[in-house]
């Protein structure tokens, strides 16, 4: 039996949002605390680069390499279970039926993500 990729169980939007988890926790941590990208490396005791990797996604740290980079800045991560919410599969199998609408989304979230200096 083949695993199942992320985007088929919980839906493109929804990957997405998952997968932008650690670069908005970040740069949300950052803003709360007013650091830059070079003291919040330096309190983590790792490159500038490597903040800068995590905040654009292009570095998927693990759950206790994140958690070490916001505790040494003040911060902790708590996470809780709970059900899954598939209104997000719902909406993607809606665009996916209408283009324009799926145009409209990825616009709005885009427009969102930009307001609040987090990345998409």
């Amino acid at each position: 039996m083949a695993r199942k990729s992320l985007e088929e169980l919980a839906g493109p939007t929804t990957a997405g949002y998952i997968r932008r988890t650690a670069a908005n926790l970040l740069k949300d941590a950052r803003i709360r605390t007013g650091l830059t990208q070079q003291q919040v490396a330096d309190a983590a005791g790792v490159p500038r680069s490597t903040i800068a990797r995590i905040e654009t996604g292009r570095m998927q740290p693990s759950i206790p390499t994140l958690s070490a980079i916001l505790i040494a800045i003040g911060l902790d991560i708590r996470m809780r279970l709970d059900l899954f919410d598939d209104h997000d599969r719902v909406l993607d199998r809606r665009a996916a039926a209408d283009p324009d609408l799926q145009a409209e989304r990825e616009a709005a979230l885009d427009e969102f993500f930009s307001e609040y200096g987090f990345t998409a």
